[in-house]
């Protein structure tokens, strides 16, 4: 009985010596994007964030084969059906549009994805440039929303790239 209690505090002192770490939470969100402007391309993406580093994975289909422009829009609405009501690029930092990874570009602008001869595509992306659900509003992705462009955008052409109609969309919401 002694051995017993002996063992059963040993693993309680254990137990209590250990560190939690609560600062790696996970935050996962899955939004399902719906076409747009008469097209036929669909898909999902995934944000993750962990260790305040946001991961996007998307995956699309029933895209044109080549390259289609892809950004985060300043609102999580896509009722028009031209996906208008999306609002423009999300730019909380009032700077000119421009290439992902660039001094100067919207936060919402990611860039292109490349369509397959099937007219699939897959596209990931991780940033320390965004949050889902902190607050803070020139991070946070909550409220906007996620579009897929019929053309590439060219990072260049003001104030969106010329990357033509909003082909699918889906609001970053949970």
């Amino acid at each position: 009985m002694k051995k017993r209690i002996i063992y059963y505090l040993l693993v309680l002192m254990t137990v209590m010596s250990c560190k939690v770490d609560t600062s790696s939470k996970s935050v996962l969100l899955k939004i399902d994007l719906e076409p747009s402007s008469a097209s036929n391309a669909k898909g999902t993406a995934i944000f993750t964030e962990l260790n305040k580093i946001v991961s996007l994975d998307v995956k699309m289909q029933g895209l044109k084969p080549g390259t289609h422009g892809i950004h985060i829009h300043e609102k999580a609405d896509c009722s028009a059906t031209d996906a208008s009501s999306a609002g423009g690029h999300w730019n909380p930092t009032f700077k000119p549009h421009g290439k992902w990874g660039s001094i100067s570009c919207h936060k919402g602008d990611i860039g292109n994805l490349i369509a397959n001869e099937d007219g699939n595509a897959m596209l990931s992306v991780d940033t320390a440039e965004w949050c889902i659900g902190c607050g803070d509003s020139t991070k946070d992705i909550l409220g906007k929303s996620l579009i897929i462009h019929q053309d590439a955008d060219d990072y260049v052409s003001q104030p969106s790239g010329n990357a033509g109609a909003r082909i699918a969309c889906s609001g970053i919401i949970r």
